[in-house]
């Protein structure tokens, strides 16, 4: 696995000093060539003096890397040790006997949602979340924040879109089971050892390609006239179904 795949970036001066002050590993910190004040000095000398490469970069290569215009100058790269590519993780299960479960994230644009997500399923003990790099929100700030710091030690996978997800599941033989309006009841239903959850956008729903290649479709069932849950609501309910049927084997 690259060391690219296990680096998420982190900006903004009050974030990046927070982490220089934890357990995190940085890797590096990145500081624009314009940054100045006392945080900043902060920042520099404590990373310095922590062994933490620091560099002084343009601009552009400040936006290039958070992707963004809120980072006040200041970016680090933070180790995510479980993070990897979806195939490198498939690849590492190929023949083995237990199984894996795994959400799929499809439209998933609301960051401060993917870091709930990303806290929930680490919580219930799931093997992955598949965060692809297109249509769904960036493993930011935001997210970070989101997730209480869980996004660092979250089993994130790694894939281009949902799409090639789905697909490639579904040749490593993992069930595929869209959560959508209208399944059976994710309460009742029958779980297989090797099973993909896809979660879909809130608002326009999973996208219809990748609804055609999920076998089964669930539901959380709905009372007192809630018609609704947040995806972030959802992905906590389901993460510990999905767990409790694993302890039930």
């Amino acid at each position: 696995m690259g060391f690219q795949e296990q680096v998420l970036v982190i900006h903004g001066r009050k974030p990046v000093l927070e982490a220089l002050t934890s357990s995190q590993e940085i890797v590096r910190v990145h500081i624009s060539s314009r940054a100045a004040g006392k945080i900043v000095t902060e920042i520099e000398n404590l990373a310095r003096s922590g062994g933490i490469p620091v560099e002084r970069v343009s601009d552009n290569r400040i936006n290039a890397l958070t992707r963004s215009g809120q980072h006040q100058g200041v970016a680090a790269d933070i180790r995510a040790k479980r993070m990897q590519s979806l195939p490198s993780f498939l690849e590492q299960r190929t023949g083995r006997k237990y199984g894996s479960v795994v959400l799929v994230l499809d439209g998933i644009h609301n960051p401060a949602n993917l870091g709930m997500i990303l806290r929930s399923a680490t919580a219930a003990g799931l093997d992955g979340v598949v965060v692809p790099d297109e249509g769904t929100a960036r493993i930011g700030a935001v997210a970070i924040k989101a997730s209480a710091g869980v996004a660092f030690k979250a089993p994130i996978l790694r894939i281009d879109n949902a799409l090639n997800a789905v697909a490639l599941l579904r040749d490593a033989r993992f069930d595929i089971v869209a959560l959508d309006s209208g399944g059976e009841s994710a309460l009742k239903a029958d779980y297989s050892d090797r099973i993909a959850l896809v979660l879909g956008n809130e608002t326009t729903g999973i996208q219809k390609e990748v609804l055609d290649i999920c076998e089964r479709t669930f539901s959380l069932p709905l009372y007192n006239g809630v018609e609704s849950l947040n995806v972030a609501a959802t992905a906590a309910v389901v993460s510990y179904i999905l767990s409790s049927r694993r302890e039930e084997e």
